[in-house]
């Protein structure tokens, strides 16, 4: 069923109320060929959970929404086991179907927003774990000529929250189907960020997956702002590398500017401390529109994350993250860039 001038404040987790000419749902690759062939040469939007994307208009065109479901094993053997997933599925639904199946490998992912199709897009990544380490391949519509194709983890060129369908296959595929490899053993990972202080204080000596699951999901809800309760998108910013001889400069005017190795001649920088030591952490911007005031800003718990308390444009939330780029930018020469998808 096609919807006409719908509004998609409830598809995507900023709470951005714009709206769609037309809108469509596909549960299926078949349904899917249909639609785009019943609207061939207008702009198109494929949406799945809506939590890595920010609008600043309404879209004149399709938007489709992936509610391609389904888990499974598809092949196992003593140590490893290969599971599909729809592309549509929510993410953390997937990551607690291997939990609770004694599948390792995504437990440290616990809790990220979004659906299991956008995953490898963005490469997503949290706590010492990226996608691509538990990554087989996926299954993609190319939208030109209506045919399947298999990328394996090679092609798919992921890069830090970056994939080649964030580049150079940008808009030209729709994500159906993902495989990923996942351990029977427990190679857990505790040692990235507060893990092994929040197992430490449950008094768990010898973790389980579900256990580091748990860690992850209570150390993400004492930062992070629930998507149901305030808008936002998570990590608005990457993290980003630089030349160790600039953090060098950096640190001689602040020496407790933190880092992580990130190459030869390279470091890593959390963006979360860069903008919150540039003051932008708890910044609320209010104004009024008649009898409503919108209320937008940064984060009080997480610098990272930018939020729509209600009432916010996409656009006025581009603008704070534009003069967020430009005070880094001044105070630290380092280059911000944006996480979120802007449209």
């Amino acid at each position: 069923m096609i919807s006409e001038n719908i509004s998609l404040k409830p598809y995507n987790t900023f709470g951005i109320d714009v709206n769609a000419h037309f809108f469509s749902t596909f549960d299926s690759v078949e349904k899917l060929g249909q639609l785009l062939k019943d609207f061939q040469h207008v702009p198109l939007l494929v949406l799945g959970g809506g939590s890595n994307i920010l609008m600043t208009k309404h879209f004149d065109g399709l938007v489709l929404r992936n509610e391609i479901k389904g888990i499974e094993v598809v092949s196992e053997n003593e140590n490893e086991v290969i599971v599909k997933s729809g592309a549509g599925e929510v993410w953390h639904e997937f990551v607690l179907f291997c939990i609770e199946n004694g599948f390792a490998g995504v437990e440290n992912l616990s809790l990220i927003p979004g659906s299991v199709g956008a995953s490898p897009m963005q490469n997503i990544g949290a706590y010492g774990v990226e996608i691509k380490q538990v990554f087989e391949k996926l299954e993609a519509f190319e939208i030109e000529t209506g045919t399947t194709h298999t990328f394996d983890n090679e092609a798919c060129e992921f890069g830090y929250r970056e994939s080649v369908f964030k580049r150079k296959l940008k808009g030209k595929f729709i994500i159906t189907q993902v495989y990923f490899k996942l351990s029977k053993s427990s190679a857990l990972n505790t040692t990235y960020g507060a893990i092994e202080t929040e197992l430490k204080s449950n008094g768990i000596e010898n973790p389980t997956i579900k256990d580091v699951s748990d860690a992850v999901i209570a150390i993400r809800r004492s930062k992070l702002p629930d998507p149901k309760e305030i808008g936002n998108a998570g990590s608005f910013f990457k993290n980003p590398v630089i030349d160790e001889s600039r953090f060098l400069e950096i640190r001689s005017k602040f020496p407790e500017a933190p880092s992580y190795p990130a190459g030869e001649g390279k470091v890593k920088m959390p963006a979360g401390w860069l903008i919150e030591t540039a003051g932008w952490k708890g910044k609320t911007i209010s104004k009024n529109e008649g009898n409503s005031e919108a209320k937008y800003g940064v984060h009080k718990n997480q610098a990272l994350v930018l939020v729509n308390y209600g009432g916010a444009t996409g656009t006025e939330i581009f603008d704070l993250s534009t003069n967020i780029l430009k005070s880094i930018s001044n105070k630290f020469g380092v280059e911000l860039e944006r996480e979120v998808n802007i449209i």
